[in-house]
């Protein structure tokens, strides 16, 4: 087999490219933050004032208008770990992997250098117990079929049945790394076996677009507000859930089904990350013990797919239900390290900055637990705790219990751009049920990966205020901040 060059991945990034999109804002909402900007002052140094404007930065929420106020109401996944919300968070909680030997494709005829992989399991996923449209199957690619399953489950846990919103109000923003890369794959082989004449299917382009997920939960959903994707590599899910609270916060939306999703266990896919290095090898014939972030020992990360998307809904909307609610989402920052397209900048810098505005206006001390990006690769890991040193300084090397850090990808393996939306969810769980997940597979102590990273065994403790971190190739990277709700 011949193996791909290293930009391989990188160039495919390119080819699906990003939406961009224009929205209208109610002119009271611009005057308001005209004046806003205007009377607030800027943040540190090169931090603009856009984040004070958008999120709830005052230090009592009670203050803030209720329609203003974002919270999460329901959350769905598919995964590796489970297809349901109970068996994933029992299994994320308990630490139990779901990595195990590639089966998507044949080994034997792609015998790559990495063979594990955390697969969603095909006799407890089906997308025609999840499609109104059964014909839309087949003509969309898998990412996709994540999507509709995940966005479909949330509105039901958030008892939200499809219609019992007006449709203008529901808005949809789904991201993902890839696209549709089995479409892409399987498409090309069509293409090169006869290219006098390719039977390609006329779905195909529509099937691999980065932002198909986004419609088709539109149109599976009856959701005709604001849609669009964020394509921003392994941030792309972070970055979602950011700029759908800001559609609530704008008056745009009452409710946005917010996320990620991936299907990228493919032999071009993980052929091109073999190719970079990226990727764990040394643990083929140990799967579970493949993915170890922040263990000395770590050696490349381990692909996951899947997707997980929140229902983020205005405190009006929820409270006039009287919807359950897991956490308050109040803070999002984003920043990019205009450093190297593929190595986090020195330090993690332009991950802290994107820490830090998240933060903007809040009490950091609220903070006790960070769910990190952490992908079993040496510099992530090494770069991410140095950025969560520089934000929260001496309590994050206390390890006294009240500030604690743990990556889940140990778990759910790297599900790239679906990665935000499911670390989303567990986010919101680990504030819900008062049980931060653990880091499995930390054995061996790395002196530059010094933290509590909750080790192999999950830890009950009150959740006050959870922030989920991710980075993505293009130097992206994005933090939210997820708050236990108060009155």
């Amino acid at each position: 087999m011949k193996l791909l060059s290293p930009l391989s991945c990188l160039t495919f990034f390119s080819l699906l490219g990003s939406v961009s999109t224009f929205s209208v804002i109610p002119t009271r909402v611009i005057i308001n933050n005209i004046h806003e900007t205007l009377t607030s002052e800027r943040p540190r140094g090169d931090i603009t004032a856009r984040s004070t404007v958008l999120k709830a930065k005052d230090a009592d929420r009670a203050d803030i208008d209720d329609d203003r106020r974002v919270v999460i109401t329901g959350v769905g996944v598919v995964s590796g770990c489970g297809v349901e919300k109970d068996e994933f968070w029992d299994n994320v909680s308990s630490g139990r992997s779901s990595i195990n030997k590639i089966t998507r494709f044949s080994l034997d005829e792609f015998p790559l250098t990495c063979q594990v992989a955390s697969e969603v399991p095909p006799e407890k996923f089906d997308p025609k117990d999840h499609f109104t449209n059964i014909k839309s199957i087949k003509s969309n690619d898998r990412y996709t079929h994540f999507a509709v399953a995940a966005s479909k489950s949330a509105l039901s846990d958030a008892s939200l049945p499809i219609g019992s919103i007006p449709p203008s109000r529901l808005g949809v923003m789904i991201g993902s790394a890839f696209g549709g890369a089995e479409t892409f794959e399987s498409e090309t082989l069509k293409l090169h076996k006869n290219p006098s004449r390719p039977k390609v299917s006329p779905f195909t382009i529509p099937a691999l677009l980065g932002n198909t997920a986004s419609g088709i939960v539109g149109i599976e959903c009856e959701a005709r507000g604001p849609n669009y994707a964020v394509v921003s590599a392994c941030a792309s899910g972070s970055h979602c859930i950011g700029e759908a609270m800001q559609m609530i916060t704008t008056g745009q939306a009452d409710v946005m089904l917010a996320g990620g999703t991936e299907a990228t266990i493919t032999p071009l896919v993980c052929a091109g990350f073999c190719a970079m290095k990226a990727m764990c090898t040394k643990y083929n014939d140990e799967p579970k013990r493949s993915s170890r972030p922040f263990d000395n020992d770590r050696a490349g990360f381990v692909m996951g797919e899947g997707a997980g998307v929140v229902v983020l809904e205005s405190l009006k909307s929820a409270r006039e239900r009287g919807a359950r609610i897991y956490a308050e989402v109040t803070g999002y920052g984003a920043s990019c390290d205009a450093h190297h397209i593929t190595t986090p900048a020195p330090e993690g810098r332009g991950l802290a900055d994107a820490m830090e505005r998240a933060l903007e206006g809040k009490d950091k001390s609220i903070v006790n637990y960070v769910n990190a990006h952490g992908t079993s690769t040496a510099y992530n890991d090494k770069f991410e705790t140095m950025a969560i040193k520089s934000v929260f300084g001496s309590r994050a090397i206390s390890k006294d219990g009240t500030f604690v850090v743990s990556s889940t990808k140990g778990v759910t393996g790297h599900t790239l751009g679906a990665a935000g939306g499911i670390e989303a969810v567990i986010a919101a769980l680990s504030i819900y049920e008062s049980t931060v997940p653990p880091t499995i597979n930390l054995e061996t102590e790395d002196p530059e990966c010094d933290l509590d990273y909750v080790p192999n065994v999950k830890r009950e403790m009150e959740v006050k205020a959870a922030m989920s971190t991710n980075l993505g190739f293009g130097g992206h990277n994005a933090a939210l901040l997820f708050e236990k709700f108060e009155e």
